[in-house]
């Protein structure tokens, strides 16, 4: 079984393939995503609901690992997360937690500023 930081480093370089069912074969059934900002979810149908979502319109994902650490099963990154839109592009610093359970990851929490995200967001007429 691949260690801890491999399987998230897997995970975040998943982004850049832009396959939601590559991303989502990560999650645990019952895994919980929380970006802080907004209400956590749980499950998988929820967590595929929510990506799909903030992922809409946009051409390319991908998270910029600038350090990761990993105590056991509690994965620390911290990141640039880069969303490029048909007419512009965010550069999101991100950090996140992953605890993993039996190779898939059960919790992933993102801590952001969400204005700094809303205010990178191009305007339809950019």
């Amino acid at each position: 079984m691949a260690d801890s930081i491999s399987i998230v480093r897997e995970f975040c370089d998943s982004w850049a393939k832009g396959d939601l069912d590559v991303i989502m074969s990560f999650f645990a059934d019952d895994a919980v995503y929380h970006n802080i900002p907004v209400d956590p979810v749980v499950g998988t149908d929820a967590i595929r609901a929510t990506i799909a979502g903030f992922t809409t319109g946009v051409e390319s994902v991908e998270f910029r690992t600038m350090h990761i650490a990993a105590a056991d099963d509690v994965v620390l990154t911290e990141r640039v997360d880069v969303f490029v839109f048909p007419n512009g592009r965010v550069e999101l610093p991100v950090s996140g937690t992953f605890e993993l359970r039996n190779g898939k990851i059960a919790a992933w929490r993102d801590y952001f500023d969400m204005q700094q995200f809303m205010s990178q967001l191009p305007t339809a007429a950019s």
